[in-house]
């Protein structure tokens, strides 16, 4: 007997470890996701098992519930700094940003366990760092009913966040803490890739996996074309070879495939075209919403280890690259701020689809589309990644930002921005840009009324800056963030999520009869703005006939007229 109870004991634990690992979506058979306290709490079971895996708490979420951040490295370091000194590919993986599409939560904590029991290797060149759930407000705000299109699971959290806001939407704007946080993490880690996992809705196809990458003419450079022409075709082969055939995200209208469909364009706002800005690699696997939810977990699975092996066979190459694509970034002197497709580009795609038809709406009575299952193809269809550039900006040795637009430097401060501040108060020669025209959205998105069509006119201006004015150098890894935050015709720049409103709105004004007594002879010592007025009158009938409108032209040519109204309180030292 005593030999027996040591191997027993031996034993036992074991078998407590295999049960008490097992996640609810396999307790469920695949019909459960974890709720947002069952994941934390399994990784925090998971810490205490091995030391190659350690979870941190790093920032607060708009619900109240910290942030944990979860580093899992063969050699038990638990410090990114220390990974990328080791030459380490770092890896980020953002689970449950919608937390309806919950796939990414229950395909990580599988991953995760399989690394700890050993049951799958980490290579020793590639370290991790997990967001275990993402909208922590939308995953407790669980229902059965806001994803109609969905196949699983059982029940599952809300796209909106704590204030209801969609944290794809947020990460320039930062109106969640969830995006501060995710910022300060950001960082922090500072990923070489990042993969943000999805669920789709759209067309109905064959495939279970679609694959949103950083939009490569926009990541550009080494990087950029490394991830069309070897990185992205990698993926594809290994998804293929472990038997998830994967698509690029399909986005095609009325289930029509043949006309091919373009690519995804990533603004900033979303999580790709953000880490873009930083020059990380950046993924939105989106799986199929009609796919069971219990093979769209495990295809996740596989696409997180695919991109792992992938990685590490190419960690040289995508290390070196990215290095030289930010020292080629301090090189340049104008950066793109807003794309189009190239339409007479295209990559041919073998796409598995389904044909499509219609057939009478048992709600309506009109023709209805559907695919008919019964009818599955292959055939090759045009895809339109191929992007141009349609905006540049010139970039300045330095922004000057008067220190009372504090919103703005607190966010270049979050997002890792070097600014210094005037010692004394200076006059210094700018080049000052004024708002010609924009045009703001009548309704709302995301909490703003939306900029957009942003015009400018500059000029050379010496105006008189404080003590404390922030003065930003571009000369700095951030340089291509700020450009395309700070230039104001940017697609997301701070002028576009309505930071610098206030300077929209004229702040003094006159009334006319007294702006008469002192126009008149004012206009008669400036015979050059008389010549103006003179001019406009001439080109212009409407201006003619409009006695206020002349009123106002002369007020604006005049030295009361404020020179802040429609002046961007961003500066530039070319």
């Amino acid at each position: 007997m005593r030999k027996f109870f040591p191997s027993l004991l031996l034993i036992l634990p074991l078998l407590g470890l295999g049960q008490s690992l097992q996640t609810p979506f396999e307790a469920s058979q695949g019909r459960r996701t974890a709720t947002y306290f069952e994941c934390i709490g399994f990784y925090k079971k998971l810490d205490l098992q091995s030391p190659r895996l350690s979870i941190k708490e790093m920032g607060l979420s708009d619900a109240g519930y910290p942030y944990h951040v979860v580093l899992f490295s063969n050699d038990g370091v638990a410090d990114p700094a220390a990974w990328h000194r080791k030459g380490k590919l770092v890896l980020l993986i953002n689970n449950g940003i919608h937390p309806g599409e919950p796939d990414g939560i229950d395909a990580s904590m599988l991953l995760l366990r399989d690394l700890v029991t050993k049951k799958i290797h980490l290579p020793d060149n590639i370290a991790l760092a997990v967001i275990p759930l993402y909208n922590i407000g939308g995953a407790l705000n669980r229902t059965n009913f806001s994803r109609v299109n969905q196949d699983g699971p059982e029940s599952y959290g809300f796209r909106g966040n704590a204030q209801n806001l969609d944290l794809n939407r947020d990460f320039t704007k930062c109106d969640s803490r969830n995006a501060r946080s995710f910022a300060r993490i950001f960082h922090w880690v500072d990923p070489d890739i990042q993969i943000d996992n999805h669920v789709s809705d759209g067309a109905d196809y064959q495939y279970t996996m679609t694959l949103l990458s950083s939009q490569w003419n926009k990541l550009g450079g080494e990087l950029g074309s490394f991830l069309h022409e070897v990185f992205q075709p990698a993926l594809f082969a290994g998804m293929e070879k472990n038997g998830w055939g994967m698509t690029p995200y399909v986005d095609f209208e009325q289930g029509n495939p043949d006309k091919g469909w373009e690519g995804f364009y990533d603004e900033p706002r979303y999580s790709s075209g953000y880490a873009t800005l930083f020059h990380t690699i950046a993924f939105m696997p989106e799986t199929h919403m009609l796919k069971p939810f219990k093979d769209r977990v495990l295809s996740t699975y596989a696409l997180m280890q695919t991109m792992i092996e992938q990685a590490s066979l190419h960690s040289a190459d995508l290390l070196q690259k990215r290095k030289n694509d930010i020292a080629a970034d301090l090189q340049s002197t104008r950066l793109a701020l807003g794309w189009k497709v190239d339409t007479t580009r295209w990559d041919m795609l073998s796409f598995r689809g389904y044909e499509a038809g219609h057939k009478p709406s048992a709600v309506t009575g009109a023709p209805r589309l559907y695919y008919d299952h019964s009818r599955p193809f292959e055939r090759p269809v045009r895809f339109y990644n191929y992007f141009i550039a349609g905006a540049w900006a010139a970039v300045p040795s330095a922004y000057i930002i008067p220190q009372g637009w504090h919103a703005v430097t607190d966010l270049l401060e979050l997002n890792g921005v070097a600014m210094r501040r005037l010692t004394k108060d200076s006059v210094i020669k700018v080049t000052a840009y004024h708002i010609a025209d924009y045009q703001s959205s009548p309704r709302p998105y995301e909490k703003h009324h939306k900029n957009s069509g942003a015009r400018v006119v500059s000029d050379k201006e010496s105006i008189k800056f404080l003590r404390g004015d922030y003065v930003i150098s571009t000369n700095q890894p951030t340089r291509r963030f700020l450009v395309e935050m700070l230039e104001p015709t940017g697609d997301d720049s701070y002028f576009a999520w309505n930071f610098f409103d206030a300077i929209l709105q004229q702040k003094e004004g006159y009334s006319a009869y007294r702006w008469e007594d002192v126009a008149g002879p004012w206009l008669a010592e400036h015979p050059e703005v008389k010549a103006l007025l003179e001019e406009k009158k001439t080109s212009d009938s409407a201006f003619a006939h409009h006695p206020s409108a002349q009123l106002d032209f002369v007020y604006k040519h005049s030295p009361w007229y404020e020179p802040a109204h429609l002046r961007y309180p961003v500066y530039r030292l070319d």
